[in-house]
């Protein structure tokens, strides 16, 4: 495989130390093909409902095998006629009981705190950084995490006091809800270390430096599963059919690459997905050329359409969002600088990853190395205009956001080959016409046309 130009060689991150490549932060790997759930795994993540439902689901199943040892418990004790024994777990049960009930009336207040703290996460980074980060809190494992086993104790709470037997004669009780009561009790102390975890893990994801790294980290994620370049593919000619989008209007989220590829290698054709991914459709609307013969027309249903992009399959929404972040920054109501360095920062991190990877047109392969899939994604230029154009315009007056703006591009210039350098030209030559038009004094001028990786450090 050929080797990727990595961001290692020049380009300044946060802490002012090279910036890791995809190999050094873990993501770089040989390329994995699509699998046919990965499309369906994705969007689950990308709800809330998924994690807590199952948590539920489990909890039942754990309660009833809790149950069966704790009947099968009593049964062999009775019969071997040790009633001094059962009569003393029934009077340790007793004393758990109080305790369990506390914990199923006190549960859904803790609860309602821990929804409440979720709320106002989410309500300041979307207005302060973007709505477009508000998928962080909804995807992150902790939340989930933490809002699913405190909903499943608050459920095995409820349903160990309804195991509770009221006698008290220790030949005639069915069950003593003794493990029953060890494993809610284990399940707060679960809760507790989870709302721990989870109120550290929030106040770190209000901060834009966490925010703008876990952007960057999604970012690689989508770059390591993009197939790699492995030569031209043939003339494709005329295409033969169209498959047109029947549902609803939306976002073109991802495609299910692997039923795609299995179809068209099973028909004998070649299919082109012709929106990009996060092109917003219409029904009526082509979404699948057809090369070399015909198609299923069910074949346009493995193209997902929702409300909103996601990291799935799209090369550019990271980079959305940190122009997203930045842009706000500099809006006169913000007048937050730093935050926008912080933005061009892994802006320039991720051009440089990109900066030697082939980019316009995937290639996806059958098991016999055939073409069956062509998606189009964002070329150089495209990403390029996406990372610097909008905070380049919002640069005038911010001598911060044009000294960093000046160095990553300078940087990116030493890393780009000779035929990717021209859009990056572009900006910088834009950039210098920018400031020498708004600052009207020299001294000034020079001082925001001068590179630095700090902005100013």
């Amino acid at each position: 495989m050929r080797t990727v130009i990595t961001a290692s060689r020049g380009v300044v991150g946060l802490s002012g130390a090279a910036a890791p490549s995809l190999r050094e932060v873990g993501y770089f790997s040989e390329y994995r093909r699509p699998r046919m759930l990965s499309p369906l795994r994705e969007h689950l993540r990308d709800t809330f409902w998924f994690a807590p439902v199952v948590a539920m689901a489990g909890v039942f199943v754990l309660w009833a095998a809790a149950s069966a040892v704790d009947t099968a418990l009593v049964e062999a004790l009775q019969e071997a006629e040790a009633y001094d024994e059962v009569t003393e777990l029934i009077g340790i049960v007793e004393d758990a009981k109080t305790i369990v009930t506390t914990i199923s009336s006190a549960m859904m207040t803790f609860i309602g705190v821990v929804f409440s703290i979720s709320l106002v996460a989410v309500q300041m980074a979307s207005g302060q950084f973007s709505p477009r980060v508000v998928r962080i809190f909804i995807r992150s494992r902790i939340t989930k995490a933490t809002f699913s086993v405190f909903l499943a104790t608050f459920l095995l709470s409820l349903l160990v006091l309804t195991s509770y037997d009221s006698g008290t004669d220790p030949r005639r009780v069915s069950t003593v809800p003794l493990v029953q009561s060890a494993l809610t009790l284990l399940m707060v102390g679960l809760s507790l270390l989870l709302f721990v975890a989870y109120v550290n893990t929030t106040l770190r994801l209000m901060r834009v430096g966490h925010v703008v790294e876990r952007i960057t980290t999604e970012s690689f994620r989508v770059l390591a599963k993009q197939p790699r370049y492995a030569g031209e593919v043939d003339a494709l000619g005329e295409a033969t059919a169209f498959l047109v989008h029947r549902g609803r209007a939306g976002l073109v989220r991802d495609v299910n690459v692997a039923l795609l590829v299995r179809a068209a290698r099973r028909q004998g054709v070649v299919l082109r997905l012709l929106p990009r991914i996060g092109d917003f459709v219409v029904p009526g609307t082509p979404v699948l050329a057809v090369h070399g013969g015909q198609a299923s027309r069910r074949l346009a249903a493995a193209v997902s359409v929702g409300v909103e992009r996601t990291f799935h399959q799209d090369v550019g929404f990271g980079l959305r969002q940190l122009a997203d972040i930045g842009l706000r920054a500099l809006s006169p109501a913000v007048n937050d600088p730093t935050t926008a360095v912080q933005s061009l920062d892994r802006i320039t991190q991720l051009l440089a990853e990109l900066a030697g990877r082939p980019l316009g047109t995937v290639h996806h392969r059958d098991r016999a190395g055939v073409v069956r899939l062509v998606q189009d994604v964002p070329g150089w230029t495209d990403l390029v205009d996406l990372g610097f154009t909008e905070i380049r315009g919002c640069a005038a007056g911010n001598p911060q956001v044009s000294r960093r703006m000046l160095a990553g591009l300078d940087d990116l210039l030493s890393l780009a080959p000779e035929d990717r350098r021209e859009p990056l030209v572009r900006h910088r030559t834009l950039l210098v016409q920018l400031v020498e038009r708004t600052a009207p004094e020299g001294a000034d001028r020079a001082f925001a046309l001068e590179a630095d990786r700090q902005g100013i450090g």
